[in-house]
């Protein structure tokens, strides 16, 4: 397909790209400079480092500040379980999955150019789910796995359930082409097929074992170790720099596809590579702490109205996706005395809200 811009338009655009690039260089990558991106990203940081200093200092165990720093340099042992081995762990199991699963809704949206795109509506969660639940009903209960499932484990196959939905997304959305609208139509329906699955398994486990998934498919953060750290942060190590050296693809493609063409983007492989690292992102997240909802949905727009940028911001995405799961599960560990929440039922109602605040602001809109 040919662009249909003038040749004026496309200068336009180049030279709008070009201004948002003035910035820092290094070899062939450029990234923009803009002062109140930057500054959203620092008070979004430090925002995260007070949750996680709450997060390691409230609980059954009340530590100080003082105790927590003499952990955190090596000067006090006295908690050395509760800290290293309880809350650390779980701090940074919620930041880096927060973190993943934020920064794939941001190039989802992106790709899509709709605020209500995001990876669970690409079926990722559900496949992640659905193979996690299976598991547990045919292979044995968790932490108990038998037979082959012994090697593997929960995340793993966590996994390997929201790679290949993703992929099936894809695949059956492919049509000489990819286009956003009819991936996201897909994904809805590979969900829906894919949840009434997770559903009707459930069924046929012990009453225990259904209890464990239940748990797992709300999104918990509860017995995280780090184990379950490491694999996804080594993930963000590797896709999110990727992500960012895209940032210009990401820009031409929020401008649409006519301007991505005019400028001489191969637009069919620069979708299909993006949509591979949300997917990648996705997968990682929800396999380290379960389909934490609403985290890969709100957090880009909440990072867009932050920047003020033309596009959710992938980096700032991730830190405030950091920073809201880190927050919701302080607010889910002590928000009940008896019983802590899944950290999913916290973000799930605050998704809510935004959902209802999207709701409104668009009917404000249409009556102006």
């Amino acid at each position: 397909m040919t662009s249909t811009l003038t040749t004026d338009e496309r200068e336009r655009a180049r030279a709008r790209l070009r201004r948002r690039y003035r910035g820092l260089r290094l070899g062939p990558v450029a990234l923009p400079w803009r002062t109140r991106p930057v500054v959203a990203a620092a008070v979004t940081a430090l925002a995260a480092a007070l949750f996680v200093g709450l997060n390691l200092m409230v609980g059954q165990t009340p530590l100080s500040p003082a105790q927590v720093w003499a952990h955190f340099v090596g000067t006090d042992y006295e908690h050395y379980f509760t800290f290293w081995r309880v809350r650390m762990p779980r701090v940074v199991v919620g930041l880096l999955a927060g973190a993943a699963l934020a920064a794939a809704g941001a190039i989802t949206q992106t790709i899509m150019r709709n605020p209500l795109a995001s990876p669970d509506l690409l079926g990722v969660t559900h496949g992640a789910s659905a193979a996690v639940v299976a598991m547990m009903a045919f292979a044995g209960s968790y932490g108990i796995l038998s037979g082959p499932m012994a090697s593997v484990g929960v995340p793993a196959v966590a996994l390997a359930g929201g790679l290949v939905s993703g992929v099936l997304c894809y695949l059956l959305a492919w049509r000489g082409g990819i286009d956003g609208y009819r991936l996201l139509l897909v994904g809805v329906g590979l969900s829906a097929v894919l949840m009434n699955l997770t559903l009707w398994m459930l069924t046929l486990g012990e009453v225990s074992d259904t209890g464990r998934a239940l748990v797992w498919i709300a999104g918990s953060l509860s017995g995280r170790t780090w184990a379950n750290a490491l694999p996804v942060a080594v993930a963000l190590a590797v896709l999110l720099p990727l992500s960012l050296v895209a940032a210009r693809t990401l820009d031409a493609l929020a401008y649409g596809d006519d301007v991505a063409r005019g400028l001489g983007l191969p637009l069919e492989r620069a979708r299909t590579g993006l949509l591979v690292l949300a997917v990648l992102l996705a997968a990682f997240g929800t396999s380290a702490a379960g389909p934490i909802l609403f985290v890969s949905l709100a957090c880009p727009q909440i990072a867009l109205r932050l920047a003020r940028a033309s596009r959710p911001p992938v980096l700032l995405s991730a830190l405030v996706g950091a920073a809201l799961t880190c927050g919701a599960d302080l607010l889910a560990r002590n928000l009940l005395t008896t019983i802590q929440l899944p950290v999913g039922v916290v973000t799930g109602c605050l998704g809510a809200l935004y959902l209802i605040y999207l709701l409104v602001r668009g009917n404000r809109k249409a009556q102006a």
